[in-house]
């Protein structure tokens, strides 16, 4: 039988707080309810719960500390913050402080609406314990290194399953920093191919001679300064999967030779007529627009369609911002361990700043970004002070016009539900920006693919 997740419900009132654990109850979740900020922190002190549902405003503390202490004792439990106080700021700080979702309880909680974002979230939870379980079987960096909880990431994450046990040839094309060799170190790590080697090649670092005798290898005296005889990078991952990055930037005369492997199965050595077989599982990726490329004559077409057998599109990272958080908890954890630091948290503040900058860099920069944080940092909790200047800097050019151009444009009527302060905010904002979404996204501090689904969802054109 499937069990369904156990949850705790957080409300000062009773009435509230029994309402939504019934309407839980009732469709098989395993529910306690806590009417104190207290009884909630003894609860969840003692109890492995998947979800939380809480309020936003307790006696004593906040929805958010109870978010925080939650996320420090239970690392795959997902938080949902009810408000009845109508500010976009406190659930935007919630958002910022690891909250999966908020609901506006306005005049009443909308149960059916409670039941869904449950579900979302227990099998958020799910994946994420299920996740951490199997890469402390294999050991190896997999699936567990794809951190997001957005939906463009779940997706990938999806079709990383979907492909890896196949042979087809992937291309995974994204900006730079994106995670392009993390989605194929993953392929490779879930596929038969796991115990063979993962080989990685650059292709825009090396000139097309120096290229050639990497992928294929050379003979001994085929040209100057090859003294012996060298396998090349085909030849070494037998067996497994050969990752080749930038491979838009691949001479012509290589991508021709690139191609017949992919054909044939076979490779030669610079400098000899023996062909050498091999039995590879090729990834290749690229920051470029490959039809393009191709279209512009820099691409060979035949090639193009051989690499596409599957393509996975990854998002930059002011497109998922919502997983900001969540990656800057995981680099502060992964850098602690390895600077011994004991660094427990950001600060909201923090968060805030790091969620405001635009991260033209994407995860990389967010991930050097953190180290640099955590190796400076002689505190337990990383603030605004600890980060670079540039993020500060970006998060104030950010903020300005966002204040300027959109919050202000919101009517603030004492009736507005959260919902309505948020598609009213998202009308103005394309108002003032004359539907330009690229540029309403960045004052709202948001992806472009989440401002799409938003339109969508409130109706907006």
């Amino acid at each position: 039988m499937d069990v369904k997740a156990k949850v705790l419900v957080i409300d000062d009132k009773k009435e509230h707080a029994d309402a939504a654990a019934e309407a839980l109850q009732r469709v098989g979740y395993r529910v306690d309810t806590a009417y104190s900020s207290q009884a909630a922190l003894d609860r969840i002190e003692n109890a492995p719960y998947e979800v939380i549902v809480t309020d936003l405003k307790l006696d004593g503390v906040s929805g958010i500390d109870i978010l925080k202490e939650a996320r420090k004792r239970l690392p795959h439990v997902q938080v949902i913050v009810l408000t009845g106080y109508g500010t976009v700021e406190s659930a935007v700080e919630a958002m910022q402080s690891g909250a999966l979702t908020y609901l506006s309880k306005g005049a009443s909680l909308n149960l059916a609406e409670l039941r869904a974002t449950v579900a979302k979230a227990a099998e958020r939870a799910r994946v994420s314990a299920a996740t951490e379980r199997d890469a402390s079987r294999r050991g190896r960096t997999g699936l567990d290194g794809i951190i997001g909880a957005s939906p463009s990431m779940q997706r990938i994450t999806r079709l990383v399953k979907a492909v890896a046990p196949t042979t087809a040839t992937v291309l995974v094309i994204g900006e730079s920093g994106t995670g392009k060799e993390l989605v194929a170190q993953a392929i490779h790590e879930n596929s038969p191919r796991a115990g063979k080697p993962f080989v990685t090649l650059n292709c825009a670092a090396l000139s097309e001679g120096i290229l050639e005798s990497e992928l294929f290898g050379h003979e001994k005296g085929s040209f100057t300064g090859a003294l012996a005889s060298r396998k090349g990078r085909f030849e070494y991952a037998d067996g497994g999967t050969l990752f080749l990055d930038e491979v838009a930037d691949m001479p012509p005369s290589t991508q021709v030779k690139l191609l017949r492997v992919l054909e044939y199965g076979e490779i030669f050595r610079v400098g000899s007529n023996e062909p050498v077989r091999v039995d590879v599982r090729l990834v290749a990726a690229t920051n470029k627009e490959l039809e393009r490329e191709v279209s512009e004559g820099r691409f060979r077409e035949d090639l193009y369609f051989r690499l596409k057998v599957v393509t996975l599109y990854l998002p930059s990272l002011r497109e998922r911002m919502d997983d900001v958080s969540l990656l800057a908890d995981a680099f502060v954890k992964e850098f602690s361990r390895a600077h011994n630091k004991e660094i427990v948290e950001l600060t909201p503040d923090a968060r805030k700043a790091l969620y405001r900058y635009s991260w033209p860099g994407n995860v990389r920069e967010l991930k050097n970004c953190i180290e640099s944080m955590v190796v400076m940092s002689d505190d337990q909790v990383l603030d605004v002070d600890d980060l670079p200047d540039y993020v500060v800097r970006g998060s104030q050019l950010a903020l300005a016009p966002a204040q300027t151009s959109a919050v202000a444009a919101v009517p603030q009527n004492p009736g507005m539900t959260l919902r309505d302060v948020e598609k009213e905010l998202i009308r103005s904002t394309l108002e003032n920006t004359q539907g330009n979404r690229e540029e309403a996204a960045r004052i709202l501090g948001i992806g472009e693919r989440t401002l799409y689904r938003k339109i969508n969802e409130y109706g907006l054109r």
